[in-house]
């Protein structure tokens, strides 16, 4: 797919600083000539409608997932923020909390109030560290552990809502993560 093809526009990386300017002012002075007789503006060259900005389609196509996460973490009595946290213990048990925090790109202050409402479920539970009692480590509970013998069907269920095939899901998830990576460098 060449650049003029894709459906937002990366913008020109040679075009020269002054000349960008230029055009900017000659659409805008044209804009503004087009309006005079107050119909609504057309698009300028390189205008993008709400449906083409890539922030919105990851925004719109995050809320439909978490649409078809919700029924199913619902009958587990988990949000989708609480099953994300879970899952990452799943993996590794006995986090500390600042390690919970880096594997979900999150802050403390935003995970914190989660491993307080999971812990009141009684799925985990968090203790100062041993070796440093500023650090807080999070264990699952028995309860905890034995939820993850009722999300067996979850990664299936998930791939056949969104109708791509594994090796196109893991290409889609792979090149989201690129972009993750790379917005983070630039942010």
């Amino acid at each position: 797919m060449n650049q003029s093809s894709l459906p937002f526009d990366l913008g020109e990386p040679d075009t020269d600083p002054a000349a960008a300017k230029k055009n900017k002012k000659t659409a805008t002075s044209t804009r503004m000539d087009k309006n005079a007789d107050s119909s609504p503006p057309a698009p300028l060259e390189g205008e993008l409608q709400i449906e083409q900005f890539l922030c919105f389609s990851l925004y719109s196509a995050n809320h439909a997932m978490n649409r078809v996460y919700k029924p199913i973490l619902t009958d587990l009595g988990l949000t989708y923020p609480q099953y994300l946290a879970m899952s990452v213990l799943w993996e590794k048990d006995k986090l500390l909390v600042g390690d919970l925090c880096d594997r979900l790109h999150l802050e403390s202050s935003t995970v914190t109030p989660l491993l307080k409402r999971l812990e009141v479920m009684e799925l985990l539970s968090r203790q100062r560290d041993t070796k440093d009692e500023r650090q807080v480590r999070i264990s699952l509970t028995r309860k905890g552990k034995a939820l993850k013998a009722k999300t067996s069907d979850i990664k299936s269920c998930i791939l056949a809502a969104t109708g791509l095939t594994p090796k196109d899901a893991i290409a889609l998830q792979t090149n989201i993560m690129k972009l993750r990576d790379a917005l983070l460098k630039a942010s």
